[in-house]
């Protein structure tokens, strides 16, 4: 069974590339010349050697003791937070910026929900000489507002993006928007969304988290499989890094905890698996929310970077295929799990890797289980929001 992306650029019956014709020159340039850029020796020296000293991969393993003592299993974090700028986010931006280096562009534009995806993307482009602009919803803005001062510190230019929900959907719609009209800029997407090849591209650079994972075990543990290998999704950027080199692999269980909101029984969520149905969104086929007449359903989730309708569509497949156990967490006990983690372990996680913390209470596993979670962010940028949630429960 196959779980990667085919010829024509399809997992399944998900992805493919639905996009307006002003798209498509540049698209199939992408299509054309990403996998021979990719393989040169030339790339890969610089990506690599970029994401040594400039990143500081390889990330830490770390295994959480007093973690492991209370859900009786053996846990260990992989951590994305401590990469330069504080997420997964940049092993992707330090990969499609080179591309687009070597495609002659100097302009990179790009979507931010939680803001990540845009320091990330503002500093790969100081550091290679990029002209880059960021879209992010204004409501996104107010929640992230340190992750706008970063970008801005980085010498990007933030467009506030007014329509809609003002949210990371109406971020990505303004910046196909703009491409569309200045097909001569490079479209940096942050997540495994979009036409193809972007699904595989960011999964492809995002691969060096479960590359690392096996190595890493192996040298901790003395074999390379854990049992289960956790992360949160929102559009799947970290999810796909964190699986890939497990995907063909069965006897690795493979979970995902999507942002459930208020609940998934009302309309106020983000489950894009459980509550979706499928569409096109932003390019591709996949699972979305959407009413009967097709029109996207706004998402809500407490973590910005997983509120988003859709979810890509490598993972539409994954779930279709049973390959990979979809759960949902709400805003309440992705909080709770975040705080619990802050107390035990002294690491105060970004919301959305705190959705993925969740799975500890929600499966049961075995004494003997190593778990890895990937801890995809650090919780700087969600301060405020982790404070008036102590307050509530007059810590």
């Amino acid at each position: 069974m196959n779980f990667f992306v085919d010829k024509d650029g399809f997992y399944g019956e998900f992805g493919g590339s639905f996009i307006p014709e002003m798209l498509s020159n540049n698209v199939r340039e992408l299509q054309k010349e990403y996998k021979n850029i990719i393989k040169s020796c030339s790339f890969q020296n610089s990506y690599r050697e970029i994401l040594k000293n400039f990143v500081g991969r390889p990330t830490p393993l770390f295994f959480c003791k007093k973690y492991s003592a209370k859900y009786k299993a053996k846990i260990f974090l992989k951590r994305e937070d401590l990469n330069h700028t504080g997420s997964h986010k940049i092993n992707n931006t330090v990969g499609q910026a080179i591309l687009a280096n070597k495609l002659g562009k100097k302009k990179i534009i790009a979507e931010t929900g939680a803001g990540q995806h845009g320091v990330a993307t503002a500093t790969v482009c100081a550091l290679m000489d990029l002209e880059c602009l960021i879209f992010m919803g204004e409501k996104d803005m107010h929640r992230q507002s340190s992750n706008v001062i970063k970008i801005k510190s980085l010498g990007a230019r933030v467009i506030p993006v007014i329509s809609g929900e003002k949210t990371l959907k109406d971020a990505v719609n303004e910046a196909i928007r703009y491409w569309i009209n200045n097909p001569e800029s490079y479209y940096l997407i942050g997540s495994t969304v979009g036409p193809h090849p972007y699904p595989q591209m960011v999964a492809d650079f995002q691969s060096i988290i479960s590359e690392e994972i096996k190595n890493q075990l192996k040298k901790i543990e003395g074999f390379y499989k854990p049992n289960y290998v956790i992360a949160c999704i929102g559009g799947g950027s970290n999810a796909a890094g964190s699986f890939y080199h497990f995907l063909n692999d069965r006897s690795v269980n493979l979970i995902a905890v999507e942002a459930a909101g208020l609940g998934v029984k009302t309309n106020k969520t983000a489950a894009s698996i459980f509550c979706g149905t499928k569409g096109v969104l932003h390019g591709s086929m996949t699972l979305l929310l959407q009413d009967k007449n097709g029109q996207v359903i706004p998402a809500h989730s407490i973590s910005p970077g997983l509120d988003y309708p859709g979810i890509g569509p490598m993972h539409s497949n994954l779930f279709v295929k049973k390959r990979v156990n979809f759960i949902h967490a709400t805003d309440k006990e992705a909080l709770d799990s975040g705080c619990e983690l802050a107390r035990l372990e002294g690491i105060i996680p970004a919301l959305e890797s705190a959705h993925a913390l969740v799975a500890l209470k929600k499966v049961v596993f075995k004494k003997s289980d190593v778990i890895v979670i990937t801890l995809s962010g650090r919780g700087d940028k969600d301060i405020d929001v982790y404070d008036k949630f102590y307050s509530k429960l007059n810590y």
